[in-house]
């Protein structure tokens, strides 16, 4: 596929619309727009946990790189997603770039390396665990916003339930990768303790064991 941007701005949607692929333009907080959106965004986010997984405590660590490598291969088919996204069912075309069985099951089978390393869930994880490892969490929420409104459009049978299907697995992926940076760099992991005491007014909540 050939791609030209010559100018960012183009004031075709100073009127509140947008065009999907294909040519159509519909409402900028149309579903379908705000379904791919909320991909973009979740893309950024990655792009943050990648900034922070190449500077100190982690830069140049195996256990960022292994992280790195996948969420920097995840970003590129998080685009394809949002073009398929954007690609209502009447302009799909020969070519077209779908997510589907494979890609889904290639999530799984990064799930199934990294959960050996890690120790039986006992509790809930409330965020955290480093920058990284919080991030991570953050890519998670988001990834589940997105997953929720591929949903809505699976429903109306405006996009491929693969489409959601994937966003449900890579979110269960960044929610281990967040447990497997926390303890592979030693941060350790914030488990949720049902009725904990607040701390006495002045003085600091003690450290959460890990």
């Amino acid at each position: 596929m050939s791609i030209r941007i010559n100018r960012v701005y183009t004031r075709t949607g100073d009127d509140g619309t947008t065009g999907l692929v294909g040519g159509k333009r519909v409402p900028k907080d149309d579903p379908r727009i705000a379904s791919y959106g909320e991909v973009d965004e979740l893309n950024s986010v990655l792009g943050v946990v990648r900034a922070l997984l190449a500077e100190a405590p982690y830069q140049g660590s195996a256990a960022a790189e292994r992280i790195d490598g996948v969420l920097g291969f995840v970003q590129q088919e998080l685009f394809d997603l949002g073009s398929e996204l954007a690609t209502p069912p009447e302009s799909e075309y020969d070519g077209m770039i779908r997510m589907g069985v494979a890609n889904i099951a290639r999530l799984e089978s990064w799930m199934d390396e990294l959960a050996p390393d890690l120790p039986e869930l006992k509790s809930f994880v409330l965020p955290g665990g480093g920058s990284a490892g919080a991030m991570l969490h953050v890519a998670r929420t988001v990834c589940r916003r997105a997953e929720r409104l591929a949903t809505s459009l699976m429903r109306e049978g405006a996009c491929s339930p693969d489409a959601a299907r994937y966003l449900n697995r890579l979110s269960d992926l960044l929610f281990v990768q967040s447990r497997w940076i926390a303890h592979a760099t030693g941060h350790g992991e914030v488990l949720w303790q049902h009725g904990l005491e607040p701390p006495p007014p002045g003085r600091r909540q003690r450290k959460e064991p890990k």
